[in-house]
C-alpha cells in the first residue's frame, strides 16, 4: 500500500513528490534562454541570453552563436562576443534592423548558417521574435521542414506584425515558395 501526501487538497504519492521535486529543482539550475526553442538537436532559437545561460549553453553542447540584434539594443549583453567565444564557441553577430528586416539579412543568415551546418547552433535576438522568423524561413527553405511545423514553432514564440510578415513573403517569394499552408493562420494578434 502506497503512503499518499495530501498538498493543496490532492493527495501525492511520494514517488510522485519526488520527481516533481527533482523536476522543479532542474528546472531553476537549468533555466534556459527567453522564449527557448529547440527545433532539433542541432537548432535551437531565444531571446537574450545572460552570461550564466552561456556557460549552460556551452556545457550543453553549443558550438556557435548567431545574434541578429544589435549590440547596444535594450537588454543586450555586454561584451556577448567575447563571453561566447571564451566559452568556446563561434560567435556570429548579423544585427537585424528591427522596424525593417530585408531580403539580404536572411541571404547573409543563410549563407553563414550553411557554413558548418552541422555545429549545434542557437539563434537569438532579444525576444526571439527576430531569430523565429529566421529559423522558420531557414529550416522551410534549406532543411526540408513542413511549413506548417515550422510556422506552429514561430508561432509559440509570436504572431509576426504585418512588416515582418511582409518580410517573410517577400523572402518566400523570392525562393518561389508560398507562404500559404494548412495552418498557417498570418493574423496579427
Amino acid at each position: 500500500m502506497a503512503l499518499l501526501i495530501q498538498t493543496t487538497g490532492a493527495l501525492i504519492a511520494p514517488l510522485t513528490l519526488t520527481v516533481m521535486l527533482m523536476l522543479s529543482a532542474i528546472a531553476h539550475c537549468d533555466e534556459r534562454p527567453l522564449n527557448y526553442i529547440e527545433y532539433s538537436s542541432q537548432l535551437s532559437s531565444s531571446g537574450q541570453p545572460t552570461e550564466a545561460q552561456f556557460s549552460m549553453l556551452a556545457k550543453a553542447g553549443f558550438e556557435r552563436v548567431f545574434n541578429l540584434a544589435f549590440a547596444d539594443d535594450d537588454g543586450a549583453l555586454a561584451n556577448e562576443d567575447r563571453v561566447a567565444r571564451d566559452l568556446g564557441m563561434q560567435f556570429v553577430q548579423l544585427p537585424v534592423v528591427w522596424a525593417k528586416p530585408e531580403l539580404r539579412d536572411f541571404d547573409m543568415f543563410a549563407a553563414a548558417m550553411a557554413q558548418n551546418e552541422f555545429q549545434k547552433t542557437l539563434v537569438h535576438c532579444q525576444l526571439n521574435w527576430r531569430a523565429s522568423s529566421f529559423v522558420f524561413l531557414y529550416r522551410v527553405l534549406y532543411q526540408g521542414v513542413a511549413m506548417d511545423d515550422a510556422f506552429l514553432d514561430m508561432r509559440s514564440v509570436w504572431s509576426p506584425s504585418k512588416a515582418w510578415q511582409d518580410f517573410i513573403f517577400s523572402v518566400l517569394a523570392a525562393h518561389q515558395v508560398s507562404p500559404d499552408c494548412a495552418l498557417c493562420d498570418w493574423q496579427e494578434n
